[in-house]
């Protein structure tokens, strides 16, 4: 009989017994080469695997996220548009520059005052902030008191709008220039001296807010082609208007006959009329003409009419008609009330003028203006005048639109506007630096020969560290 510990009994059974009779762990066992308290050991090291559930043949590791934590309280509506747009106009910290004069019209319109820095007094300051006509990339949050600097273009944009109000007659201006030029700095100089000369300012702060599709809108029945109101961007244009305004048209009332949606009680005054439509917007373009019709009698003041980013009045916008064309720019009411009086279709009895300034960040294609610009610049030259493209198709409303109107192309500062500038930022504390010939030749090249905002960027805004 063979002996027990015989290694072969190990590996093969006796004939006697099944061949299946040892089992699986028994087999595992006669193969390994770890001892038993060595397995004991390791298996007390392993970690722990989680808990996988099988699917079918495969295995997934199921992991539970955490939920984010929730603090504060979500923004309201319009929050997050309001500190957006918020614009800070004074800064404590800025020195306060002594010997400025005040913006008058008279300022203005002085060819003595160029190259100097004038500040705007308190009340027209309210009556800008309420038009929108500050803008945020200006830097207004470095300085003690908004103020601005008097340049050729400025004299020369005065004169027009008051002999244009002297002959009771309207100017048609378009501000255009490359990027940073100044155009929107230029037409908050024309609306200030508008306010400071008693003028009734209407303004579009910014065209791509009503060409966008970010406003709604509503087709006018019985139009022809159809038009499209936009009741609620309306309804805050007349709030504007009614605040902005409010030292003129308190002082008048209602004296037309107007067919109005909602009942207007007897001996309300214009600002009152404003409210009105401001409350209710299906009620909006109804009262504006109805106050348009208003302010444009005899006895009034003479108008200004201004809008930024002009671009986007002169093409299609990103409304869409009922079968699914694009709206042009012209078909919708408030903008074709503008564009009328740019062109010169409608007249402002009492005077006055419509100043717009085109745009070049984020901007439609607008070839159509580009070449009416192009055209404008040839006649004024003297020199043949570019005929549109046979391969391209022209907008004949927009060059029709821009055909009589006065363009002013903007540049660059002179070196004597942009040393009366650095002197300014220099004297309010934030130019560290010495003022001089070499300082202002070197900032003014720099800045591709005097552009305004280039030369802000690299005397306010870049600082080199040693």
């Amino acid at each position: 009989m063979a002996s027990t510990n015989c290694w072969k009994c190990l590996i093969r059974p006796s004939t006697a017994a099944s061949p299946y009779a040892l089992s699986n762990a028994q087999r595992a066992a006669a193969f390994s080469t770890t001892t038993t308290v060595g397995a004991a050991a390791n298996a007390k090291q392993k970690p722990k695997v989680p808990n996988m559930k099988a699917k079918g043949a495969a295995q997934s590791l199921r992991i539970r996220k955490k939920a984010p934590v929730k603090t504060g309280r979500p923004p309201a509506p319009g929050e997050r548009k309001a500190m957006r747009k918020r614009i800070v106009l004074s800064n404590t910290n800025a020195l306060e520059v002594q010997g400025l004069q005040e913006l008058s019209p008279e300022t203005m319109v002085d060819a003595a005052m160029v190259g100097k820095v004038v500040t705007i007094p308190g009340p027209v300051i309210d009556q800008l902030r309420v038009v929108e006509a500050f803008k945020k990339n200006q830097s207004w949050d470095l300085f003690r008191t908004p103020s601005i600097l008097v340049r050729d273009e400025t004299v020369t944009l005065s004169k027009k709008l008051l002999d244009a109000a002297a002959a009771k007659k309207t100017a048609s201006i378009i501000l255009s220039g490359s990027r940073a030029t100044g155009k929107s700095m230029l037409l908050l100089q024309a609306m200030a001296t508008a306010f400071a000369k008693g003028w009734i300012v209407i303004s579009i702060p910014d065209a791509k807010e009503v060409a966008t599709a970010v406003t709604a809108y509503t087709p006018l029945p019985g139009t022809t082609p159809l038009q499209f109101s936009q009741n609620v961007y309306t309804a805050t244009l007349l709030s504007q208007i009614g605040k902005a305004n409010d030292a003129i048209l308190s002082a008048h009332t209602v004296k037309q006959t107007h067919t109005l949606p909602i009942p207007i009680p007897p001996n309300t005054t214009l600002t009152r009329l404003a409210e009105l439509g401001a409350r209710d917007p299906e009620a909006a373009w109804p009262i504006f003409q109805a106050l348009w019709k208003e302010i444009t009698a005899a006895g009034f003041p003479p108008i200004l009419l201004a809008t930024d980013g002009l671009n986007h009045m002169m093409t299609f916008s990103a409304y869409r008609a009922p079968d699914f064309s694009q709206v042009h720019a012209h078909d919708l009411v408030l903008v074709k009330h503008f564009v009328d009086h740019i062109s010169g279709a409608k007249t402002l009895p009492n005077g006055g003028a419509v100043v717009a300034a085109t745009t070049s960040g984020n901007i439609p294609k607008t070839e159509a203006m580009n070449l009416a610009f192009q055209q404008i610049q040839e006649k004024a030259a003297g020199e043949q005048v570019t005929l549109p493209s046979p391969w391209v198709v022209t907008d004949a409303r927009v060059m029709e639109s821009l055909k009589n109107v006065d363009l002013m192309s903007l540049k660059g500062l002179t070196k004597a506007e942009a040393r009366g500038l650095m002197e300014y930022w220099a004297a309010s504390g934030v130019l560290r630096e010495a003022v001089d010939e070499r300082s202002v030749a070197e900032k003014w090249s720099v800045a591709g020969n005097g552009v305004v905002g280039e030369i802000a960027r690299g005397a306010l805004k870049m600082r080199i560290v040693a």
